[in-house]
């Protein structure tokens, strides 16, 4: 897929690349203004990467997973610009809708996934989500129902991310493990995971770009794929000639 690159979505891709670079290295150096900001920039970038390298007519699922990072954005941005006390519902808030957006996206593609192709492997999705809700169910409470439901929306989404192809299915994987480390935080009194921070946005920012890399790796090959030739009606075929007749 490099090949086919424009020198826009190149240049683009350098920008995501440098910006995870910065955050994840200010992560690991405590420089928490740094992280900060530069997390604002994270996902322009990969819409950025994923406008430039697709053609228009960009088609349902790139359109949606637009509105995808969309909302990721709003969920890295708005909470730095809330009250304390609301800036993770905020948060869980703007992710959902990102979660529902990439589900719309992949849905025409359901026949393809391990929904149908390969359903003995939903056990792996459906262990993972039990896992999760249980583990969270004693410290969240009142919110118990919201955290069940976003962990149904979030396996259905690396659930039917697996019709895109092997990229998609690792970055849906992954992004489920991005969202479950921050369940956990928020939720479970004895997760201490040396590290969270930088561990939760390594998981976000590869599951973001690996479904953004399939996404375009679909682009690409359907506009690569031959258009199919017309079928011509017995009516539009020409006339035979008399002496051809004559013949037979």
């Amino acid at each position: 897929m490099g090949r086919s690159l424009s020198m826009a979505a190149r240049v683009w891709v350098a920008v995501a690349v440098a910006s995870v670079l910065v955050h994840l290295g200010a992560q690991v150096a405590g420089a928490d203004g740094l992280a900060r900001v530069s997390q604002w920039t994270l996902m322009p970038a990969f819409a950025a990467v994923v406008v430039t390298a697709t053609r228009w007519p960009r088609g349902h699922v790139v359109t949606w997973t637009l509105v995808a990072l969309g909302f990721s954005w709003l969920g890295d941005l708005v909470p730095s610009l809330v009250a304390e006390d609301t800036a993770f519902l905020v948060m869980v808030g703007f992710f959902l809708l990102a979660q529902v957006a990439y589900v719309v996206a992949f849905a025409p593609l359901v026949r393809r996934s391990v929904l149908h192709t390969r359903p003995v492997l939903l056990l792996p999705y459906a262990a993972v989500l039990a896992a999760l809700v249980g583990l969270c169910a004693p410290g969240a409470d009142a919110l118990l129902v919201p955290v069940a439901v976003y962990g149904g929306v979030l396996v259905a989404m690396a659930v039917l991310a697996t019709g895109l192809g092997r990229l998609a299915t690792v970055g849906g994987a992954v992004f489920l493990v991005s969202d479950g480390l921050i369940a956990l935080e928020a939720f479970v009194p004895w997760w201490d995971l040396a590290g969270q921070g930088f561990w939760v946005m390594l998981t976000y920012t590869v599951g973001q770009g690996l479904l953004a890399a399939a996404v375009i790796a679909r682009n690409v090959a359907d506009r690569r794929a031959p258009e199919p030739r017309p079928v011509r009606s017995y009516a539009q075929r020409p006339p035979v000639p008399d002496n051809v007749v004559a013949l037979v």
